[in-house]
């Protein structure tokens, strides 16, 4: 995992709705909660900036070759163009 967040920033609390059933087994699993829920959520971070970031590579991509094919071959508009 790529640490995406400050590991070094103050800690604050915060408050969260969750499963009551879900809160109690996960504390009977570990004796840090927060520090489960702090890792889960920093892979979630990255995971979810790594997708935004391919889904960015992708539209340049397609944004250079839709350029390239209008540099190549002319705008389709034009085509049908009545100006």
């Amino acid at each position: 995992m790529t640490v995406v967040f400050n590991a070094a920033s103050r800690k604050r609390p915060v408050n969260l709705t969750l499963n009551e059933d879900l809160v109690v087994r996960a504390k009977s699993m570990t004796d840090n909660l927060s520090a489960v829920v702090e890792s889960l959520l920093a892979d979630y971070v990255d995971r979810l900036s790594r997708e935004r970031l391919d889904q960015a590579k992708v539209v340049e991509t397609t944004t250079a070759a839709w350029n390239a094919f209008n540099a190549e071959s002319g705008s389709i508009a034009d085509e049908y163009s009545s100006l």
